[in-house]
């Protein structure tokens, strides 16, 4: 037998001289699946479509979910009981290690999935295959899930890799080698992991092969801590996941994903901007701005809410970590057509959406170069840190290192406090807020009705004056109702110029934001407030537009919101307005 040292040198030595590419990778590893019966699936956007459970797609098994549990037929649908993609996905959950050699916020996930087809054995041999001669790398040891509670030990799989010669077989627990379930709920099951060994000569998880078999009605965290329940799958299911820049690390024999083919176009264009050394600060604007860029092709947009929030938060640390560099201000933008010159071929909604990818990003520089101009202000002024981060969003490492500037320190108890106050705050005013206003906060058209009660509010005041003033709300999935102080019934002039403002306002595409300012603040700037509501001394203001001094609407307001009014949908119409008491008129409103 080959020692494995030995082979690594070798396969090391020859991927330095014929490195295997990215593009070859994908390509080897769609074709190898195709040609074993399984049709190529498409990536799937960023956002996930119906699965309100998740911000983002974080893994290749989520637009397949419904084979999983049976509420689709994967054969009706593409006539096969397997598929293979490589799925675009975004984590962040580790994103303060971004800058080291293996954590990223954006990659690629090579997958292959069976829905009731194929399981356990063929799964491992198709993945040992793929491994050992599709891409020329030995393994070092593979695990298996060593049993918990209702979920008994795999020995099945244990045997199967020992039949294929694996000697370096190690059992773990559900921590490790149990995955799922994806968002609050949904399949899950044992996995078994390939580790192949990298230049470095650490052994990396390359593959995690996972046999859905059961259903689990809670999220992960309830799962771990055995609050959650296990029901078993009907139609028992495989789900794959390698990460591409992972395999790309160890197939061409450097020890970071950052010296990849993937990166090494947009670390080099970097490089023409700045001659720094600081290498952690180069990977992080490199992985953000790639981030971003996906981001936005995929339709989100920057805002301080959902998924609009985690694209504004990494661009605006790019912001941070590019001055560093010594970049020059509002020069971030032109590291979007490296991106899509590497990934443009791939993913083709990068070159179409390339124009307005470039804008958001350079826009959302300019607007972040704006708030840390007053933010600065307001901390040469003494403002506490805490205000810094609520009312300004600078992130919590940005006030850190003002405070060194400074030579003063920060209290990070007194701010964790602080902010858990804040958000408990947040949460119990969103829910006496939307108690009588929405009947469903979580659903995605009371969100978009919600929004634009907004809009419909300001364009009363437009066109009937300022003597109108809220006096109640009900918005449901299938119309939103609106109250408001108004002698006399409206003419259809003025109905019809109210539906043209509102119309206008979902054309211009403004985004969707809000800020926790002060209250006497929030009244300087003209926001208005809910009618005979009481609030405290820091208040939540949603604005409509591209800044708050310049924001078409301004409310006092809890949320939740669509990121841009382009995301509303459909044309705002009135359908009725009528009399509900002396001096109070009522509208009620679609968006068709």
């Amino acid at each position: 037998m080959v020692n494995i040292a030995t082979y690594f040198q070798f396969v090391n030595f020859f991927a330095r001289v014929f490195p295997m590419d990215s593009k070859e990778i994908r390509q080897r590893f769609l074709e190898f699946f195709k040609a074993r019966g399984h049709t190529i699936m498409s990536s799937s956007s960023l956002v996930p479509e119906n699965d309100p459970s998740v911000l983002f797609t974080t893994a290749g098994m989520q637009q397949f979910k419904p084979y999983y549990t049976g509420e689709k037929n994967a054969q009706e649908d593409f006539s096969s009981s397997s598929a293979t993609s490589v799925q675009k996905c975004v984590r962040t959950s580790d994103i303060e290690e971004v800058g080291d050699d293996t954590h990223l916020t954006f990659f690629e996930m090579l997958g292959n999935f069976s829905f009731g087809g194929y399981f356990k054995e063929e799964a491992i041999k198709y993945a040992y295959e793929f491994i050992t001669q599709g891409v020329k790398l030995p393994i070092s040891y593979v695990t298996v899930f060593e049993g918990k509670g209702s979920v008994p030990k795999d020995g099945e799989s244990k045997k199967i890799w020992e039949s294929l010669g694996v000697t370096d077989i190690r059992e773990q627990g559900m921590e490790d080698v149990f995955w799922g379930p994806t968002g609050d709920s949904g399949p899950c099951g044992p996995t078994t992991e390939i580790y192949c060994r990298n230049k470095g000569g650490e052994d990396v998880e390359i593959w995690n092969i996972v046999f859905n078999e059961y259903f689990c009605d809670s999220n992960r965290e309830n799962l771990l801590a055995d609050k959650a329940t296990l029901t078993a799958l009907e139609t028992k299911g495989i789900d794959t996941g390698m990460g591409l820049e992972r395999l790309l690390t160890t197939v061409q024999g450097k020890t970071s994903i950052f010296e990849t083919d993937l990166f090494s176009p947009i670390i080099t264009k970097i490089e023409e901007f700045s001659n720094s050394g600081d290498t952690k600060a180069k990977r992080v604007v490199a992985d953000h701005i790639r981030t971003a860029v996906f981001m936005i092709a995929d339709g989100v947009t920057p805002s301080n809410t959902d998924s609009g929030y985690i694209l504004r938060r990494l661009l605006r640390r790019s912001v941070r970590y590019a001055d560093t560099l010594n970049f020059k201000p509002n020069s971030l933008f032109r590291l979007v057509e490296t991106v899509i010159d590497k990934y443009g071929d791939v993913y083709e909604n990068l070159k179409i959406n390339k124009e307005k990818i470039k804008q958001e990003v350079e826009r959302e520089e300019n607007k972040f170069r704006e708030t840390l101009k007053r933010g600065l202000q307001e901390f040469e002024k003494g403002a506490d840190p805490f205000l810094l981060f609520t009312s300004y969003g600078f992130p919590l490492e940005l006030i850190k290192e003002l405070a060194v500037e400074k030579g003063l320190k920060i209290d990070e108890e007194k701010f964790a406090i602080e902010m858990e106050k804040h958000q408990e705050t947040s949460r119990a005013g969103a829910g006496k807020k939307f108690k009588g206003g929405l009947a469903d906060a979580g659903d995605e058209k009371v969100v978009q009705y919600h929004t634009a009660t907004h809009l419909l509010h300001q364009a009363l005041h437009d066109v009937l004056g300022d003597n109108v003033a809220q006096k109640g709300s009900n918005i449901t999935s299938e119309r939103l109702r609106f109250d408001f102080a108004h002698s006399q019934k409206l003419t259809d002039q003025e109905k019809q110029k109210i539906e043209e403002i509102v119309n206008q306002k979902i054309e211009e595409k403004l985004p969707v934001q809000t800020i926790v300012l002060p209250k006497v603040e929030a009244e300087k700037v003209g926001a208005r407030m809910f009618f005979g509501d009481k609030y405290g001394d820091q208040v939540s203001v949603y604005f409509i537009g591209e800044s708050l001094e310049r924001a078409y609407s301004k409310e006092f307001c809890g949320g939740p919101h669509v990121g841009n009014t382009q995301d509303l949908k459909g044309v705002f119409k009135i359908v009725k307005e009528e009399a509900v008491a002396s001096g109070v008129r009522r509208i009620k409103a679609v968006l068709e």
